[in-house]
């Protein structure tokens, strides 16, 4: 199994590529071991001492680290995913794979229109750029004029953040949705 690791723009993430898909259309995000219920192998990456945070994107895995060096990970990392993913068992348990995405979007029902261009931009132009860097954006609530994104994966604590909302995709939603007057991260 061949495993491709790739930095991001975030020097505590690490971005690794793997030959097939492992979820679906779904991204799942997992913050503590008590996020693991529904996969052994998220489980089993926080046993590794240092793993802050894990990402499961289509095909890749972002790791987010609070201690230690990428070269003192990164081969106990690829270790357990080359394992784990030979044994064949799967990376998310099938029945939690639409249970467990509880995006409930909040917005005034006259404003239905303005949130379904603002969702088919993100998902036409911005997640496929921002899920190169490992991570992704979930849209969480409009009010106002202000959509509110929340970051996952590699994103959240990259140092470069706080730019790619402001300048680049409430530029670019602001562009193409006039009712949008800004973007704001989601907390």
């Amino acid at each position: 199994m061949f495993i491709q690791t790739e930095s991001t723009p975030n020097p505590n993430s690490l971005k690794f590529i793997l030959e097939d898909e492992i979820t679906t259309d779904q991204t799942f995000e997992f913050n503590s071991i008590e996020d693991c219920s529904n996969s052994e192998l998220a489980a089993q990456l926080f046993n590794i001492d240092g793993i802050e945070s894990i990402f499961f994107g289509l095909n890749f895995i972002s790791i987010n680290k609070n201690k230690y060096e990428w070269d003192q990970l990164k081969a106990p990392i690829l270790t357990k995913i080359a394992d784990f993913i030979s044994s064949g068992k799967p990376v998310i348990k099938e029945n939690d794979l639409k249970e467990t995405n509880n995006n409930k979007t909040e917005f005034n029902p006259e404003d239905k229109e303005i949130v379904f261009q603002i969702q088919e931009l993100l998902d036409s132009k911005i997640k496929p750029a921002v899920a190169q860097d490992g991570g992704d954006i979930e849209f969480k609530k409009f009010h106002d004029g202000i959509v509110y994104l929340a970051l996952q994966g590699s994103c959240v604590g990259c140092p470069s953040s706080t730019m790619t909302l402001k300048t680049g995709i409430e530029n670019l939603l602001k562009h193409y949705v006039r009712e949008v007057k800004s973007v704001e991260q989601y907390a």
